[in-house]
């Protein structure tokens, strides 16, 4: 579920400051924990949420190939097992998340891949092809699927939230978008992926 009202807190005798304490994670994050959010609204073929400002661990990728996208998760999953400055294992978060800015005609589809960081004191990483990011707060519209999911995949589902979106009078970001994979490789059932679109 998204982050509830502080007056539902209250309702339970919590006082909720800040808001992230009164947040549970939903049920797709599998128990770990995820950006926060507020669900803004539900609507058919996509959500609109409000994210909190989020830190992440990054590395640039060749492509959105499934070889590349392994081998630039494996180097941010060892700076998470303590392969950084403080030699400190970091608890593994979700989702995993496959950035990409796409050619506009003068350059080169660009690609990144980013392990969230629940903990805003992140070490420095050992390897230098990693660093530290910042994703400021802001509004993202976000399409939901399971399976098993390919590039292709992606690529559709993207197509079909830009889709939805232009249909919707929603304004959002042409030429990027993410793929958010909330689920361990092994796991074949129930999975949930999603692509983000981003408002202006």
């Amino acid at each position: 579920m998204a982050r509830t009202l502080p007056a539902l807190c209250l309702l339970f005798g919590f006082i909720c400051f800040p808001y992230t304490e009164c947040w549970e994670a939903p049920r797709f994050c599998r128990g770990y924990e995820c950006p926060v959010y507020t669900l803004v609204q539900e609507n058919q073929g996509f959500e609109e949420r409000n994210y909190d400002m989020s830190y992440w661990i990054t590395t640039d990728i060749v492509s959105t190939s499934q070889s590349d996208i392994k081998e630039g998760f494996w180097k941010l999953y060892y700076f998470n097992q303590g392969q950084n400055s403080a030699n400190k294992e970091i608890t593994m978060t979700r989702p995993v998340l496959v950035s990409v800015k796409e050619a506009d005609g003068t350059g080169e589809r660009q690609v990144s891949i980013s392990l969230y960081q629940s903990d805003t004191d992140i070490p420095e990483p050992n390897d230098t092809t990693i660093r530290k990011t910042v994703i400021p707060a802001g509004i993202v519209y976000v399409r939901s699927f399971g399976g098993m999911a390919s590039d292709e995949d992606a690529l559709e589902n993207v197509q079909q939230l830009r889709e939805d979106l232009r249909a919707a009078g929603k304004e959002f970001i042409e030429n990027t978008f993410d793929a958010a994979g909330y689920d361990a490789p092994w796991d074949l059932i129930n999975r949930h992926n999603e692509v983000w679109v981003r408002s202006p």
